[in-house]
């Protein structure tokens, strides 16, 4: 138990201007306690003025020839799925990526003379994440670059509820100013201090892959005892529905008030998962060099020992060493012949990262399940229910 109690104490999450904000305002009770109350007043305070400005407005529901507030499905998403979802995610990778630095000690990757420098890297990351200067530097790109990119997409390049399009170009509804000063750099901002915090893990897993590793290369996990690490990039979960969520309505809203298919956007969808999955699994590879370098060790190391039993097995079974009254049925040495090939095929199988093929296909999956509603606008549901019976049958 002593040795658990050395174990360093991480987290990504705890920590930082809004962290300290949302518990005075009690809506967050540490370390990440009341996470229902959190996230339904922040959709509530991004949400509800717009509803109430847009029936103020006469813009809530149809009848005026361009889409109404509650008509448009980004807009809900962004605030009541998306926005909660990037608070929800907080929560598992707060729990699991602090079991992974602590597994990093508790089963001997990193040893007690690498200890302090552990201790350090960990330390740096804390005060990156605690920084004020970062979160006001992402308040800073909210309210300029944000705001500008978010004007410069307005829907459709039209006429909406939030704005309205004439020759000088757009302006602002009075349930727009609230969408565009208040509820979309909410979740920007939400968005943009996970991109900071991702960057600050992709830090803190660079300064553990140079240190000096104590990796086995015939871990059963095929990647020299560092598997969990890859494991622990599940934990993102939350922030990959966000994001395909999000996505998911942006399409949906050019389906179903414009003139488009879901298919026109196929593309698009590709490539935002992939840079998606890519920047969870990317920074996993900065083990790519301690990985190789286990392998070939454990390649000479293990094959010497290969080869020298494989020797002695032959002097004693082939070219009859062996005692006369030594049955070879039930004899040790077949079992330990098959037990050292099946542990230098490990140590060949080691890959060079800590992760298989099957985590960026899952992630990747985990990202297009809010894209699966998407298909009903392609074909109808009764088309695929009679499609299915006539195989079935």
């Amino acid at each position: 138990m002593a040795h658990a109690r050395e174990s360093p104490d991480f987290s990504l999450i705890v920590g930082g201007p809004l962290y300290q904000l949302l518990r005075r305002l009690r809506l967050l009770d540490p370390p990440l306690g009341l996470l229902p109350r959190r996230a339904l007043v922040l959709a509530a305070i991004a949400w509800l003025p717009m509803l109430l400005l847009a029936a103020i407005d006469g813009s809530l529901l149809p009848g005026k020839g361009y889409v109404p507030f509650l008509y448009d499905i980004e807009a809900h998403v962004r605030v009541l799925v998306a926005l909660p979802l990037l608070f929800v995610a907080e929560v598992p990778v707060h729990r699991r990526l602090r079991h992974t630095i602590r597994q990093l000690t508790d089963r001997g990757v990193i040893g007690a003379d690498q200890r302090a420098q552990l201790d350090a890297a960990v330390n740096q990351a804390h005060r990156l994440r605690n920084s004020p200067f970062s979160e006001a530097a992402v308040l800073f790109l909210v309210l300029t670059v944000g705001h500008w990119l978010w004007r410069s997409q307005i829907a459709y390049g039209g006429t909406s509820w939030y704005a309205t399009a004439d020759a000088s170009g757009f302006s602002l509804t009075l349930p727009g100013w609230w969408y565009g000063f208040v509820a979309v750099p909410m979740f920007q901002f939400a968005a943009l201090r996970w991109y900071m915090r991702l960057a600050i893990w992709f830090r803190l897993l660079l300064q553990i892959s140079r240190l000096r590793l104590n990796l086995i290369p015939t871990h059963a996990d095929h990647a020299a005892g560092l598997g969990f690490i890859g494991n622990s990039t599940y934990a993102f979960w939350a922030l990959l529905l966000a994001h395909g969520a999000l996505l998911s309505a942006w399409i949906a809203d050019r389906v179903l008030n414009g003139n488009s298919s879901a298919l026109d956007f196929l593309f698009q969808a590709i490539v935002l998962i992939g840079c998606l999955v890519a920047a969870l699994v990317v920074p996993l590879c900065v083990f790519a060099i301690p990985l190789m370098l286990a392998r070939r060790r454990g390649r000479g190391e293990y094959g010497l020992l290969v080869a020298q039993h494989a020797q002695a097995f032959d002097r004693k079974w082939i070219h009859g060493e062996r005692p006369t009254d030594e049955p070879m049925l039930g004899s040790a040495d077949m079992s330990s012949l098959a037990d050292l090939a099946a542990g230098y095929e490990i140590v060949q199988g080691t890959r060079l990262v800590p992760f298989g093929l099957k985590l960026p296909i899952e992630l990747a999956i985990i990202t297009a399940l809010p894209l699966l509603p998407l298909a009903f606008t392609i074909v109808s549901f009764r088309s695929m229910v009679m499609q299915g019976i006539k195989i079935v049958l």
